[in-house]
């Protein structure tokens, strides 16, 4: 008898540490997704993965050993319930349960499913073992056709999908990401656009080039006479409206006006009737 309880103390000290170790890993796995989401990446997530999945593993080995007592054959009863709260088992549960109360115990010391889940099995159990052998094997066999032609159109769409993928990888390049974001560049932000140089004001043409000579207004006019002295032909009433076209507004006025009252005084705004 004294063995049989050193087995089960000693049983039930794996069982403590081994489901500490799954809590602490699964605890450390979420601290991780809450705090490490950013930097976390798809190959660190199947690791935390693979470390529960051999921690729950190993968990149930060692409850399929020979070695391990069947700790369905033991009945856990409570000893005492009590309303009040419990702070040694609130501490011990990690306050999970304040109170071992007639609320808790049949969660917490239940050894069936609930009512309802209860019932759904006895209904899915006896309809299978009311099928004959034939049904069944039918059964089995239509679902086994269907599973087969999904798989195969799943692999066929992936053969395609591949064949795709290396056609469209084979294909000569037609775009250029560097010219693209240049254009880009160069219509948002005027990015290696060279600036429009200003035109030179002037005369249009040859005449532009010809040089200016700053010449007063009275230079060259014969005293009582408004026809200036130069050279005859076109090329003296070319010199006249070069000197016309850099003369200010004031000048022009000026100039005008005395050639009105030079003609004789009929044009001007101020002459005798």
């Amino acid at each position: 008898m004294q063995r049989e309880e050193k087995q089960m103390d000693a049983t039930i000290d794996a069982l403590i540490q081994r489901v500490g170790e799954i809590k602490t890993t699964i605890a450390q796995f979420i601290m991780k997704l809450e705090h490490e989401y950013t930097t976390m990446t798809w190959p660190n997530v199947l690791d935390n993965f693979a470390l529960i999945s051999g921690q729950i593993n190993t968990l149930n080995r060692f409850l399929k050993n020979d070695k391990t007592p069947a700790l369905r054959n033991h009945i856990l009863l409570p000893l005492v319930l009590a309303p009040e709260p419990d702070l040694e088992l609130e501490k011990l549960t990690e306050s999970r349960v304040r109170a071992f109360n007639h609320e808790v115990v049949p969660d917490y010391l239940r050894t069936k499913p609930e009512p309802d889940i209860e019932e759904k099995y006895g209904s899915v159990t006896s309809r299978s073992t009311s099928l004959s052998t034939d049904n069944l094997q039918k059964q089995v066999n239509t679902l086994n056709k269907v599973s087969a032609n999904l798989i195969e159109m799943v692999n066929s769409t992936r053969e395609q999908w591949e064949s795709d993928i290396t056609k469209t990888a084979a294909l000569p390049q037609t775009t250029s990401q560097a010219d693209t974001q240049k254009l880009v560049s160069a219509v948002s932000f005027g990015k290696s656009l060279k600036p429009r140089r200003p035109e030179p004001v002037g005369l249009p043409g040859p005449m532009n080039h010809m040089p200016q000579q700053n010449m007063p207004m009275n230079q060259g006019m014969s005293p009582g006479h408004g026809q200036p002295h130069g050279p005859p032909g076109g090329y003296n009433h070319m010199y006249q409206g070069h000197m016309g076209m850099n003369m200010n507004p004031q000048m022009k006025m000026q100039s005008s006006m005395k050639g009105n009252i030079k003609s004789g005084g009929h044009n001007h705004p101020y002459g005798r009737p």
